[in-house]
Protein backbone atom coordinates (compact mmCIF):
# COMPACT_ATOMS: atom_id res chain seq x y z
CA UNK A 1 0.00 0.00 0.00
CA UNK A 2 2.87 2.41 0.91
CA UNK A 3 4.02 1.86 -2.70
CA UNK A 4 0.74 2.12 -4.37
CA UNK A 5 1.21 5.63 -2.62
CA UNK A 6 4.93 6.24 -2.84
CA UNK A 7 4.03 5.91 -6.98
CA UNK A 8 0.44 7.77 -6.90
CA UNK A 9 2.92 10.67 -5.47
CA UNK A 10 5.45 10.44 -7.82
CA UNK A 11 2.92 10.60 -10.67
CA UNK A 12 0.93 13.61 -9.61
CA UNK A 13 4.19 15.43 -9.25
CA UNK A 14 5.24 14.65 -12.96
CA UNK A 15 1.78 15.68 -13.86
CA UNK A 16 2.06 18.94 -11.92
CA UNK A 17 5.93 19.48 -13.93
CA UNK A 18 3.76 18.67 -17.22
CA UNK A 19 0.97 21.30 -16.45
CA UNK A 20 3.94 24.15 -15.19
CA UNK A 21 5.97 22.70 -18.45
CA UNK A 22 5.23 21.63 -22.12
CA UNK A 23 7.77 21.97 -24.36
CA UNK A 24 6.28 22.63 -28.10
CA UNK A 25 7.77 21.59 -31.30
CA UNK A 26 6.83 24.72 -32.93
CA UNK A 27 10.49 25.18 -34.49
CA UNK A 28 10.41 25.83 -38.63
CA UNK A 29 12.42 23.03 -40.42
CA UNK A 30 13.31 24.67 -43.69
CA UNK A 31 13.32 22.61 -47.02
CA UNK A 32 15.22 23.63 -49.86
CA UNK A 33 13.74 25.04 -53.31
CA UNK A 34 14.38 22.60 -56.12
CA UNK A 35 14.71 25.02 -59.13
CA UNK A 36 14.35 23.37 -62.09
CA UNK A 37 16.36 24.90 -64.91
CA UNK A 38 18.21 21.68 -67.08
CA UNK A 39 21.64 21.22 -68.16
CA UNK A 40 22.56 22.27 -71.38
CA UNK A 41 25.28 19.77 -73.49
CA UNK A 42 28.49 19.46 -71.55
CA UNK A 43 28.04 21.94 -69.18
CA UNK A 44 25.60 21.98 -65.16
CA UNK A 45 23.73 24.34 -64.87
CA UNK A 46 24.44 26.52 -61.36
CA UNK A 47 22.57 29.19 -60.27
CA UNK A 48 24.35 31.88 -58.73
CA UNK A 49 24.20 35.56 -57.08
CA UNK A 50 27.45 37.28 -56.80
CA UNK A 51 26.60 40.78 -54.93
CA UNK A 52 25.26 40.07 -51.54
CA UNK A 53 25.82 41.93 -48.40
CA UNK A 54 26.64 41.78 -44.45
CA UNK A 55 26.53 43.56 -41.25
CA UNK A 56 29.93 43.68 -42.38
CA UNK A 57 29.36 46.79 -44.57
CA UNK A 58 26.29 48.31 -44.77
CA UNK A 59 23.69 44.85 -44.56
CA UNK A 60 21.21 44.20 -41.61
CA UNK A 61 22.18 40.33 -41.83
CA UNK A 62 24.80 38.03 -40.20
CA UNK A 63 27.07 35.95 -43.10
CA UNK A 64 25.94 32.44 -42.09
CA UNK A 65 22.21 33.48 -42.30
CA UNK A 66 23.05 34.59 -46.22
CA UNK A 67 24.08 30.91 -46.32
CA UNK A 68 21.29 29.67 -45.02
CA UNK A 69 18.94 32.21 -47.25
CA UNK A 70 20.73 30.73 -50.45
CA UNK A 71 20.38 27.00 -49.73
CA UNK A 72 16.54 27.24 -48.96
CA UNK A 73 15.98 29.57 -52.43
CA UNK A 74 17.96 26.94 -54.55
CA UNK A 75 21.55 28.80 -55.07
CA UNK A 76 24.39 26.48 -55.94
CA UNK A 77 26.76 29.75 -55.86
CA UNK A 78 27.05 32.89 -53.77
CA UNK A 79 29.78 35.79 -53.44
CA UNK A 80 29.80 37.70 -49.66
CA UNK A 81 30.89 41.18 -51.34
CA UNK A 82 30.70 43.71 -48.62
CA UNK A 83 32.08 46.83 -49.04
CA UNK A 84 35.84 47.84 -48.63
CA UNK A 85 35.12 51.72 -48.42
CA UNK A 86 32.30 51.79 -46.74
CA UNK A 87 31.39 50.49 -43.12
CA UNK A 88 28.73 51.91 -41.37
CA UNK A 89 28.51 49.59 -38.76
CA UNK A 90 32.35 49.84 -37.48
CA UNK A 91 32.01 50.51 -34.16
CA UNK A 92 30.39 47.54 -33.41
CA UNK A 93 32.63 45.50 -35.59
CA UNK A 94 36.04 45.07 -35.71
CA UNK A 95 37.67 45.96 -39.18
CA UNK A 96 38.55 43.15 -40.95
CA UNK A 97 37.23 42.29 -45.04
CA UNK A 98 37.86 38.94 -44.41
CA UNK A 99 35.42 37.97 -41.44
CA UNK A 100 32.06 38.04 -43.70
CA UNK A 101 33.76 35.50 -45.78
CA UNK A 102 35.50 33.51 -42.96
CA UNK A 103 32.17 33.19 -40.76
CA UNK A 104 30.32 31.96 -43.24
CA UNK A 105 32.62 29.70 -44.79
CA UNK A 106 31.85 26.45 -42.43
CA UNK A 107 28.15 27.19 -42.64
CA UNK A 108 28.79 27.43 -46.67
CA UNK A 109 30.45 24.06 -46.41
CA UNK A 110 27.96 22.66 -44.60
CA UNK A 111 24.72 23.66 -47.25
CA UNK A 112 27.04 22.30 -50.18
CA UNK A 113 26.73 25.67 -51.25
CA UNK A 114 30.34 27.33 -53.62
CA UNK A 115 30.85 29.86 -51.38
CA UNK A 116 33.21 32.78 -53.52
CA UNK A 117 35.69 35.35 -51.26
CA UNK A 118 34.38 38.41 -52.37
CA UNK A 119 34.53 42.21 -51.84
CA UNK A 120 32.74 45.46 -53.46
CA UNK A 121 35.26 47.97 -54.31
CA UNK A 122 33.07 50.90 -53.43
CA UNK A 123 33.90 54.20 -55.83
CA UNK A 124 32.53 57.53 -57.61
CA UNK A 125 31.43 57.44 -60.95
CA UNK A 126 33.97 56.58 -62.91
CA UNK A 127 34.73 53.68 -62.24
CA UNK A 128 31.84 53.04 -59.59
CA UNK A 129 31.57 49.71 -58.15
CA UNK A 130 33.23 46.59 -58.82
CA UNK A 131 33.01 43.29 -57.78
CA UNK A 132 35.97 41.38 -57.03
CA UNK A 133 35.46 37.53 -57.30
CA UNK A 134 37.71 34.71 -56.14
CA UNK A 135 40.63 37.12 -53.89
CA UNK A 136 42.79 35.92 -51.76
CA UNK A 137 42.92 38.82 -48.88
CA UNK A 138 39.93 41.47 -49.05
CA UNK A 139 42.48 43.41 -46.48
CA UNK A 140 44.75 44.44 -49.15
CA UNK A 141 42.32 46.37 -51.30
CA UNK A 142 42.13 48.54 -49.08
CA UNK A 143 43.97 50.82 -50.91
CA UNK A 144 43.44 54.98 -51.71
CA UNK A 145 44.02 55.08 -55.06
CA UNK A 146 41.93 52.66 -56.96
CA UNK A 147 44.29 51.64 -60.29
CA UNK A 148 46.62 50.59 -57.00
CA UNK A 149 43.04 48.26 -55.93
CA UNK A 150 42.76 46.97 -59.63
CA UNK A 151 46.42 45.94 -59.84
CA UNK A 152 46.15 44.18 -56.18
CA UNK A 153 42.89 42.33 -57.43
CA UNK A 154 44.90 41.09 -60.57
CA UNK A 155 48.20 40.27 -58.31
CA UNK A 156 45.70 37.92 -56.68
CA UNK A 157 44.20 36.23 -59.61
CA UNK A 158 40.36 37.82 -58.64
CA UNK A 159 37.88 38.26 -61.52
CA UNK A 160 36.43 42.19 -61.73
CA UNK A 161 32.88 42.73 -62.40
CA UNK A 162 31.04 45.98 -63.13
CA UNK A 163 28.10 46.52 -60.77
CA UNK A 164 25.04 48.11 -61.82
CA UNK A 165 26.37 50.54 -64.37
CA UNK A 166 23.24 51.98 -64.45
CA UNK A 167 22.20 53.57 -61.19
CA UNK A 168 20.39 56.28 -61.15
CA UNK A 169 22.73 57.47 -58.02
CA UNK A 170 25.99 57.65 -60.14
CA UNK A 171 24.39 57.65 -63.58
CA UNK A 172 21.40 60.27 -63.79
CA UNK A 173 20.85 60.90 -67.29
CA UNK A 174 22.04 57.98 -69.60
CA UNK A 175 24.06 55.11 -69.03
CA UNK A 176 27.61 54.79 -70.12
CA UNK A 177 30.79 53.30 -70.35
CA UNK A 178 33.99 55.34 -69.61
CA UNK A 179 37.26 55.06 -70.59
CA UNK A 180 38.60 53.29 -67.11
CA UNK A 181 36.05 50.56 -68.19
CA UNK A 182 37.29 50.43 -71.40
CA UNK A 183 40.50 50.06 -70.48
CA UNK A 184 39.79 47.33 -67.90
CA UNK A 185 38.00 45.35 -70.85
CA UNK A 186 40.72 46.13 -73.59
CA UNK A 187 43.45 44.69 -70.56
CA UNK A 188 41.30 41.48 -70.06
CA UNK A 189 40.61 42.66 -66.46
CA UNK A 190 36.93 43.00 -66.81
CA UNK A 191 35.32 39.81 -67.06
CA UNK A 192 31.85 40.67 -66.41
CA UNK A 193 28.68 43.09 -65.79
CA UNK A 194 25.32 43.27 -64.11
CA UNK A 195 22.76 43.88 -66.54
CA UNK A 196 20.52 43.65 -63.67
CA UNK A 197 20.80 44.42 -59.89
CA UNK A 198 18.36 44.25 -57.32
CA UNK A 199 14.85 45.84 -59.16
CA UNK A 200 16.46 47.38 -62.05
CA UNK A 201 17.73 46.33 -65.51
CA UNK A 202 20.01 48.22 -67.90
CA UNK A 203 19.62 46.87 -72.03
CA UNK A 204 21.99 48.77 -73.04
CA UNK A 205 25.12 47.02 -70.58
CA UNK A 206 23.47 43.36 -72.05
CA UNK A 207 24.70 45.11 -75.75
CA UNK A 208 28.37 46.00 -74.24
CA UNK A 209 28.66 42.34 -72.67
CA UNK A 210 27.12 40.85 -76.49
CA UNK A 211 29.64 43.60 -78.14
CA UNK A 212 32.58 42.54 -75.41
CA UNK A 213 32.42 38.95 -74.76
CA UNK A 214 31.89 39.27 -71.10
CA UNK A 215 29.72 37.79 -68.52
CA UNK A 216 26.15 38.89 -68.17
CA UNK A 217 25.02 38.89 -64.47
CA UNK A 218 21.91 39.21 -62.85
CA UNK A 219 22.21 39.54 -58.71
CA UNK A 220 20.28 40.54 -55.95
CA UNK A 221 22.35 43.32 -54.34
CA UNK A 222 21.07 42.32 -51.08
CA UNK A 223 20.98 44.49 -47.50
CA UNK A 224 18.16 43.21 -46.03
CA UNK A 225 16.24 40.45 -44.96
CA UNK A 226 15.95 38.66 -48.24
CA UNK A 227 12.38 37.72 -47.20
CA UNK A 228 11.77 41.06 -46.74
CA UNK A 229 12.41 42.42 -50.02
CA UNK A 230 11.59 39.53 -52.31
CA UNK A 231 8.06 37.69 -52.35
CA UNK A 232 9.85 34.39 -52.45
CA UNK A 233 6.27 32.35 -52.18
CA UNK A 234 5.86 33.38 -56.04
CA UNK A 235 8.84 34.77 -56.90
CA UNK A 236 12.80 34.46 -56.29
CA UNK A 237 15.68 36.62 -56.19
CA UNK A 238 17.46 37.75 -59.42
CA UNK A 239 19.93 34.89 -60.03
CA UNK A 240 22.81 34.50 -62.75
CA UNK A 241 22.50 31.54 -64.12
CA UNK A 242 26.30 29.68 -64.70
CA UNK A 243 26.79 27.23 -67.19
CA UNK A 244 29.95 25.50 -65.86
CA UNK A 245 32.04 22.05 -66.89
CA UNK A 246 31.88 21.08 -63.18
CA UNK A 247 30.46 21.94 -59.89
CA UNK A 248 33.43 23.71 -58.57
CA UNK A 249 35.17 26.62 -58.01
CA UNK A 250 37.17 26.32 -60.69
CA UNK A 251 33.97 25.49 -63.55
CA UNK A 252 32.66 28.51 -62.04
CA UNK A 253 35.63 30.79 -63.05
CA UNK A 254 36.58 28.95 -66.25
CA UNK A 255 32.42 29.92 -67.36
CA UNK A 256 32.62 33.49 -65.99
CA UNK A 257 35.93 34.11 -68.02
CA UNK A 258 34.34 32.34 -71.15
CA UNK A 259 30.93 34.45 -70.81
CA UNK A 260 28.94 31.29 -70.43
CA UNK A 261 26.19 33.24 -68.09
CA UNK A 262 22.54 34.04 -68.14
CA UNK A 263 20.67 36.68 -66.12
CA UNK A 264 18.22 35.61 -65.07
CA UNK A 265 15.34 37.97 -63.16
CA UNK A 266 11.69 38.82 -63.08
CA UNK A 267 10.42 35.91 -65.79
CA UNK A 268 13.12 37.39 -68.04
CA UNK A 269 15.86 35.95 -69.30
CA UNK A 270 19.24 37.71 -70.63
CA UNK A 271 22.22 36.50 -72.48
CA UNK A 272 23.82 35.44 -75.54
CA UNK A 273 22.25 33.68 -78.22
CA UNK A 274 23.51 30.37 -78.24
CA UNK A 275 23.48 29.92 -74.40
CA UNK A 276 19.72 30.63 -74.39
CA UNK A 277 18.83 28.76 -77.54
CA UNK A 278 20.33 25.75 -75.81
CA UNK A 279 18.47 26.08 -72.37
CA UNK A 280 15.15 26.81 -74.43
CA UNK A 281 16.08 23.38 -76.25
CA UNK A 282 16.57 21.66 -72.97
CA UNK A 283 13.90 23.17 -71.19
CA UNK A 284 10.94 23.10 -74.06
CA UNK A 285 9.74 19.34 -75.54
CA UNK A 286 7.14 20.03 -79.16
CA UNK A 287 5.37 16.90 -79.71
CA UNK A 288 4.55 16.08 -83.27
CA UNK A 289 0.82 16.60 -84.25
CA UNK A 290 -1.14 14.15 -82.39
CA UNK A 291 -4.38 15.37 -84.17
CA UNK A 292 -5.80 16.82 -87.21
CA UNK A 293 -9.56 17.82 -88.39
CA UNK A 294 -10.48 19.46 -91.58
CA UNK A 295 -8.47 22.54 -91.24
CA UNK A 296 -5.89 22.56 -87.98
CA UNK A 297 -3.62 20.38 -86.27
CA UNK A 298 -2.96 20.36 -82.69
CA UNK A 299 0.45 20.22 -81.01
CA UNK A 300 1.80 20.39 -77.15
CA UNK A 301 4.53 22.15 -75.87
CA UNK A 302 5.70 21.09 -72.48
CA UNK A 303 7.90 22.74 -70.18
CA UNK A 304 10.38 20.66 -68.19
CA UNK A 305 11.41 24.13 -66.91
CA UNK A 306 10.74 26.37 -64.21
CA UNK A 307 11.44 29.12 -66.58
CA UNK A 308 8.84 30.39 -68.51
CA UNK A 309 8.56 31.31 -72.00
CA UNK A 310 6.44 34.07 -73.56
CA UNK A 311 5.64 33.85 -77.18
CA UNK A 312 4.61 35.95 -80.32
CA UNK A 313 3.61 34.28 -83.53
CA UNK A 314 4.99 36.18 -85.97
CA UNK A 315 2.97 34.49 -88.82
CA UNK A 316 -0.37 34.92 -87.47
CA UNK A 317 -1.75 33.61 -90.23
CA UNK A 318 -1.19 30.14 -89.37
CA UNK A 319 -3.53 30.53 -87.05
CA UNK A 320 -2.59 30.28 -83.87
CA UNK A 321 -2.65 32.87 -81.44
CA UNK A 322 -0.63 36.37 -81.75
CA UNK A 323 0.35 35.92 -78.07
CA UNK A 324 0.58 32.92 -75.87
CA UNK A 325 2.59 31.78 -72.42
CA UNK A 326 4.08 28.28 -71.20
CA UNK A 327 4.54 28.20 -67.66
CA UNK A 328 6.98 26.62 -65.71
CA UNK A 329 6.38 22.76 -65.46
CA UNK A 330 3.03 22.99 -67.59
CA UNK A 331 1.82 21.72 -70.87
CA UNK A 332 -0.33 23.81 -73.57
CA UNK A 333 -1.88 22.78 -76.60
CA UNK A 334 -1.41 24.65 -79.50
CA UNK A 335 -3.85 24.66 -83.17
CA UNK A 336 -2.15 26.14 -85.94
CA UNK A 337 -3.47 25.44 -90.03
CA UNK A 338 -3.52 21.86 -91.40
CA UNK A 339 0.20 22.09 -93.48
CA UNK A 340 1.95 24.73 -91.65
CA UNK A 341 5.46 23.55 -91.86
CA UNK A 342 6.90 26.51 -89.99
CA UNK A 343 6.00 27.85 -87.06
CA UNK A 344 8.40 31.30 -86.03
CA UNK A 345 7.47 32.93 -82.61
CA UNK A 346 9.55 35.93 -81.05
CA UNK A 347 10.30 35.47 -76.90
CA UNK A 348 9.42 38.56 -75.54
CA UNK A 349 11.24 37.38 -72.35
CA UNK A 350 14.03 36.01 -73.67
CA UNK A 351 16.43 38.92 -74.27
CA UNK A 352 19.57 38.51 -76.73
CA UNK A 353 20.75 41.80 -77.01
CA UNK A 354 19.83 46.50 -76.76
CA UNK A 355 15.80 45.46 -77.52
CA UNK A 356 16.33 42.24 -79.19
CA UNK A 357 14.54 39.30 -78.65
CA UNK A 358 15.73 35.90 -79.44
CA UNK A 359 13.16 33.48 -82.00
CA UNK A 360 12.32 30.15 -82.20
CA UNK A 361 11.04 27.81 -85.10
CA UNK A 362 8.43 25.25 -83.51
CA UNK A 363 7.76 22.50 -85.69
Amino acid sequence: MMMMIGWMLITASQAQQNANHMQLDIKQHIQRQNIRIPNIEGYQTLKGDFHIHTVFSDGLVWPTVRVKEAWAEGLDVMAITDHIEYLPHKDHLKKDHNSSYELAKGEAEKHNILLIKASEITRSMSPGHLNALFIDDANKLDKKKVEKVFDEVKAQNGLMIWNHPGWKAQQPDTCLIYDIHKKLIKEGRLHGMEVMNHNEWYPVVLQWCIDHQLAVFANSDIHNVNGYVYDLKHAHRPMTLVFATERSFAGVREAIESARTIAWFDNQLAGPQDLLSQLFKASVVLTPSFYKDKKMQYLELRNNSDLPFAFVNETPENGAPEKFRLEPGKTIIVKVKKGTRSFRCTLENCHIGMFQNMQVDLM
